[in-house]
């Protein structure tokens, strides 16, 4: 049974109609299948999908991100990678389920495969959290990433949740510290590691394994520091300003490209990724594959400068570069000649503004 989201309420109505019509048994027994009536109303369908999904909102888009049925980290992991060998535990406390994790192929090279999970039905979302982490699901990645460095195998993480969970015990086992130790360990690889947010990419439970060379999301996914729910009740406490904060966020791929947060965006079927999850699969799989050969020419210590000016630039106007000098030992700042001349102005005001009362002062005393 098909999930449709509020603004697709003409669409459900098209479907059901081409349904009725591809079925042989009408109202008055079997009769012949109109198929003209069905191509027409099958255009129909896509024009009204191409009318509806090219001009979504943000928060219709935040709706999109979190559809029933979008495909999920588990469905691309089988579509992907092959040989896949699924790993557990943390070696402290238990295995979390709402994370997947394991060694697989694509392409014939080997990677290390993460998949943040909500699960497909009722049950399957019960065990998994419904995406949400737990510590011991972090520093199982953390275990995993740091073998997966010591033996040189790239790591690729499929990002899919609203954030970590936020629970008693999961604050007792050092939920912040578990997510700070991830994002730190994703930052200290010596490998490439690409991050898909083929969902919601939320808070710290998102950014603890997006700390990536490469940032890419699909094209309906949303990534953000709160849910745009939690913002609207912070700022007017009122849950229903949804699209508000929504818009104010800029949570959605085209805006975050344009900030410079991720690096690409991977345009979806129309109507959205549930729609065609193999059309989907095939094109992540290419962008992996891309990503990867970009960085086979570079060293273990470039690929990590890569990863660090990367975070630096965002926010700025051209990031951090490799300091050439040699007493240099860390990244220098690399900005415009603007901001370079407003920051020497800045830095010698007291000498300009002495030189400037001097020049006024000997103006005067010409004068009189």
């Amino acid at each position: 049974m098909k999930n449709y989201l509020e603004f697709e309420k003409e669409i459900k109505a098209l479907e059901q109609e081409v349904d009725d019509l591809k079925s042989p048994f009408g109202t008055e027994g079997i009769s012949e299948v109109d198929t003209q009536k069905i191509k027409k109303t099958q255009s129909e369908i896509n024009e009204k999908l191409k009318e509806i999904y090219t001009n979504l909102n943000s928060w219709q888009r935040t709706q999109v991100a979190r559809h029933e049925d979008r495909p999920k980290a588990n469905y691309y992991i089988k579509k992907i990678f092959s040989q896949f060998t699924l790993l557990s535990g943390d070696r402290y406390f238990g295995d979390d389920k709402s994370v997947i994790a394991g060694f697989g192929l694509i392409d014939e090279k080997s990677v290390l495969v993460i998949g943040q999970e909500k699960g497909e039905d009722l049950n399957s979302r019960i065990e998994r959290n419904f995406g949400m982490m737990r510590p011991e699901g972090y520093r199982k990645c953390i275990r995993l990433m740091r073998l997966a460095d010591r033996f040189q195998i790239p790591v690729i993480s499929f990002i899919d949740t609203p954030g970590a969970y936020p629970g008693l015990g999961a604050e007792q086992r050092g939920q912040a510290s578990a997510i700070a130790n991830s994002i730190e360990c994703c930052m200290s690889l010596k490998v490439p590691n690409i991050s898909i947010i083929i969902g919601e990419g939320g808070s710290g439970g998102a950014i603890a394994l997006a700390s990536s060379n490469k940032v890419i999301m699909l094209e309906n996914s949303i990534y953000s520091v709160i849910s745009p729910e939690g913002c609207a009740s912070i700022l007017w406490r009122d849950p229903s300003k949804s699209l508000q904060a929504a818009d104010a966020m800029k949570l959605t791929a085209k805006d975050l490209l344009r900030l410079g947060v991720i690096d690409e965006i991977i345009s979806e079927p129309l109507g959205g990724a549930h729609r065609d999850p193999e059309s989907i699969a095939s094109d992540i799989k290419h962008s992996i594959i891309k990503n990867l050969k970009s960085f086979e020419n570079l060293s273990k210590n470039e690929i990590y400068d890569h990863r660090k000016a990367k975070f630096l630039q965002i926010g700025r106007d051209q990031g951090f570069s490799q300091s050439s000098n040699l007493e240099g030992d860390g990244l220098s700042y690399k900005g415009s000649n603007m901001q370079k001349l407003a920051s020497h102005f800045v830095k010698n005001k007291l000498i300009y503004g002495g030189i400037s009362l001097l020049a006024i002062t000997s103006l005067i005393a010409l004068i009189f």
